[in-house]
């Protein structure tokens, strides 16, 4: 049973005296906490607040942006940019680097992060969440150039999210297991909750937004057909649909019991390489579902081995139980072999 009676700090330090981690990433994790713990308090009033609705901005995805959008931005930025150990943040909200105020020290980490995804189920209040990585340079940069942070999600130190549910949870891999955490209310602080989460291998629950099946490529609607068919079809046995549209609540759900999410490439989201955000998205939820026993592919390869491109990158998702994802790998392999 876990002790629930250490704190997220606790946990850090623990980890950092037990793995001999960077007395840096102990500090910018700690700044993510924080700025977690800020954006869950401005959730909570909502419509009393006057913090829902849409604003007439559109962010660099060429997306309309929530009153929550940019205020969750802003938080993660002021509540890290002092922390003396960050080179640079990227945000989804934001189409250039977000250079560190020379009043404050620079370090060699670089802080990615989707500030609130999921925010188009905010006025509606469904769970939403909030998506980061973190990279490590060489060197301090001297300059913010996005040359300097276009690497491979092999590469991140450490990745998580946080949930903004019925509960507040922090969910973490530095890459020695994934951890969970739940903000406690009456001292303000996040406690261990869930140590070491695993995926089960196999499972029967599926995750993908029915509505996009025209456009799907047909491994994705063989898999799909295959999972409706139920204990008639070849699969043999039952399997349940769920669909969020929040990417946080899906994964969460994913490592909490098993199962697969899906958001694969289709006709409509060809030219810009899939609909998810490599950087933001694909890559953190990738690290932590790989440490967790669980597979994150993009139907031909690793998401994490994806050579990146662009700061904005898009590419297919597919993660989950690792025997599910390999079936759709397989299923991907012999279509493009025919």
């Amino acid at each position: 049973m876990t002790d629930t009676s250490m704190t997220f700090i606790q946990f850090l330090l623990d980890e950092r005296r037990r793995l001999d981690t960077d007395r840096d990433l102990t500090t910018l994790l700690h700044s993510v906490a924080t700025a977690c713990k800020a954006i869950s308090n401005a959730l909570k009033n909502g419509a009393l607040a006057d913090v829902l609705g849409s604003l007439e901005s559109e962010n660099v995805q060429g997306e309309t942006q929530k009153k929550l959008d940019v205020i969750a931005n802003e938080i993660f930025l002021k509540r890290c940019e002092f922390s003396g150990v960050l080179g640079a943040m990227v945000s989804e909200e934001m189409d250039h680097i977000y250079e560190i105020p020379a009043k404050f020290p620079k370090g060699r980490y670089v802080l990615l992060f989707d500030p609130l995804d999921g925010s188009s189920n905010i006025d509606v209040n469904v769970s939403v969440g909030s998506i980061f990585s973190i990279l490590k340079l060489n060197d301090v940069p001297d300059t913010n150039s996005y040359d300097q942070v276009l690497r491979p999600g092999v590469e991140q130190v450490a990745a998580g999210y946080a949930l903004y549910g019925p509960s507040t949870m922090l969910v973490l891999s530095t890459g020695s297991g994934v951890h969970g955490f739940t903000l406690d209310g009456n001292i303000g602080e996040f406690r261990l909750t869930h140590r070491d989460i695993t995926i089960p291998a196999d499972c029967a629950e599926f995750a993908i937004n029915m509505s996009r099946e025209q456009w799907w490529e047909p491994p994705v609607q063989r898999y799909v057909k295959e999972c409706v068919e139920g204990e008639a079809g070849p699969r043999g046995k039952y399997i349940n649909m769920r669909w969020i549209a929040s990417m946080v609540a899906e994964v969460h759900r994913v490592l909490m019991r098993g199962g697969v999410f899906m958001y694969p490439i289709d006709e409509k989201t060809r030219d810009k390489g899939g609909r998810l955000r490599l950087f933001y998205e694909a890559n953190p939820m990738a690290f932590l579902i790989e440490q967790a026993g669980g597979a994150a592919s993009t139907g031909r390869g690793r998401i994490m081995e994806v050579a990146p491109k662009d700061p904005h990158q898009r590419v297919p998702v597919i993660l989950g139980s690792r025997n599910e994802v390999a079936l759709i790998e397989q299923y991907h392999a012999e279509h493009d072999a025919t």
